[in-house]
């Protein structure tokens, strides 16, 4: 490749050369959203981080096969071995069936990742439809040795796995500080260990969703999902393993031993995590009660909201962050991303209608470089957004008719443009952002071509009418040398 992509792989906690391991083609799974309601701002995290990392991947020339799952079975209140089923519970305060809870959360969940201009994965298995591997999986960690039957349930011996291997090697716990803390309160449950964690749970008499398995009539334990369906449709070795920063541990650390139990191996070479999106300092979730939903931030309708914002205004207010920074949500903050990204939008509608001199008098020269610099350099999407920032200034430059551009330089500006701000970052204006927009806009530009025409004849109670009107619409009319320019 062209290019040396760096990114940071928790694992090791520093930042690596990505080098696939099967020449140009690239396994990447990322832990989906367990649908039993609205995505929320939390949600768009991973999902954008992740749709940045799957379109440059693409940019760079690789063929990526990008999995993200739908937890529909399993994830128990508690995030544990205990309580009820997140979607079982929801169905039974709903009278509904768990798969119509399922159904109708995906699809909401679908729009709102259109609507965010993200890319939908090669593969988005569920889990409810890996039964038979996920049992097969729990097998393998039976035969291995480092899984026990407990009435009817199958845990894994995180104490067994930790004398030959690193339990806590993603997240940095210290797992024999934590055996040793909690062995007193051993042998109250059906574990072993208090540190262990179930692979198979026996299903209570009032558990909606259950299967046969050979240690009982029960539903797989939340964290073997990912280990049986990565695997499945990557390969017992894979390149990426993604989601957010609250999944370290225990999820994804208990994949890893999952998968080391039952492969003999470390499946995943890169794990990369997107750090969390906090409201007042603390982190967004449904557990805590303080999310907003995606649909809340596009109508308006929240008290922490002063009004509606775009999907690419949220879009954009994730990319200014990079990926493992912590961003704080704030309405002020979105209003700031608002006004962003409609300069962003504003100079690169401008660049698309500049005529070309014969030479040039700005500088445009080593843009592209430096945004590649900036994605390769662990996917730093804020300095790829500064660096289209600064290149405004002869945009506006060259459209004020204080500079010139030349044919072959305005020509790389456009390219850069359409391929860091539509291809990679995933930015559209948005009045392309919704169906039927296109017809909207010539209407306006018909309109605004009639004001011309009734300058010209100088009938200026027909241009000020036209002006007046879209003003009070809500339209922003400036007129230029070359005609006009409009925005809501």
């Amino acid at each position: 490749m062209e290019h040396k992509l760096y990114i940071y792989n928790t694992l090791s906690r520093k930042k690596e050369q990505f080098i696939p391991l099967h020449d140009n083609k690239v396994g990447m799974y990322v832990c989906g959203p367990t649908v039993y309601g609205d995505a929320h701002l939390g949600h768009a995290r991973p999902a954008i981080t992740f749709d940045i990392v799957f379109r440059y991947l693409m940019h760079l020339g690789y063929k990526v096969r990008y999995v993200r799952n739908i937890t529909d079975v399993g994830h128990l209140e508690n995030d544990a071995d205990s309580g009820e089923d997140k979607i079982g519970k929801k169905a039974r305060l709903d009278q509904l069936e768990p798969m119509e809870v399922v159904q109708y959360y995906t699809n909401r969940y679908h729009k709102a990742m259109e609507a965010l201009n993200v890319l939908p994965p090669s593969i988005e298995p569920h889990a409810s439809g890996h039964i038979i591997e996920q049992i097969e999986f729990v097998q393998k960690i039976f035969d291995a040795g480092f899984a026990y039957e407990s009435e009817g349930s199958v845990y894994f011996d995180v104490e067994k796995y930790n004398k030959t291997n690193n339990y806590g090697k993603l997240s940095g716990r210290n797992i024999e500080d934590m055996l040793e803390a909690t062995r007193e309160l051993d042998g109250q449950t059906e574990k072993r260990r208090s540190v262990d964690f179930a692979l198979w749970k026996k299903a209570s008499p009032e558990h909606i969703m259950h299967w046969k398995s050979p240690w009982s009539e029960g539903f797989p334990g939340w964290h073997l999902e990912c280990s049986a369906m990565g695997t499945k449709y990557l390969g017992e070795e894979f390149d990426i393993h993604g989601g957010g920063m609250d999944l370290m541990f225990p999820h994804h650390e208990c994949e890893i031993a999952q998968n080391k139990a039952g492969l003999g191996k470390d499946s995943v070479k890169y794990w990369m995590h997107n750090n969390m999106i906090t409201i007042n300092g603390q982190k967004m979730g449904k557990s805590l009660g303080n999310f907003i939903n995606l649909e809340e931030f596009f109508t308006g309708n929240h008290a922490l909201l002063t009004q509606p914002f775009s999907p690419m205004t949220v879009r954009f207010f994730i990319l200014q962050a990079h990926y493992r920074s912590t961003v704080d949500f704030s309405s002020a903050a979105l209003e700031a991303s608002e006004k962003g990204l409609s300069r962003l939008m504003e100079g690169f509608s401008r660049l698309q209608k500049l005529t070309a001199s014969a030479t040039s008098s700005v500088e445009t020269a080593g843009l592209r470089a430096k945004c590649e610099e900036a994605m390769c350099d662990d996917l730093n999407t804020p300095i790829v957004i500064s660096y289209l920032f600064d290149a405004l200034r002869a945009i506006n430059l060259v459209h004020d008719g204080k500079e010139t551009i030349s044919a072959p330089d305005l020509e790389e500006l456009n390219s850069v443009f359409k391929l860091f701000m539509e291809d990679i970052l995933g930015l559209k204006a948005e009045n392309e952002a919704s169906s039927g927009n296109e017809a909207y806009k010539k209407a306006i530009d018909l309109l605004l071509n009639m004001r011309l025409e009734a300058k010209q004849n100088k009938d200026w109670a027909t241009s000020d009418k036209i002006r007046n009107e879209l003003t009070a619409l809500g339209f922003e009319i400036k007129d230029t040398k070359d005609g006009f320019e409009w925005k809501i």
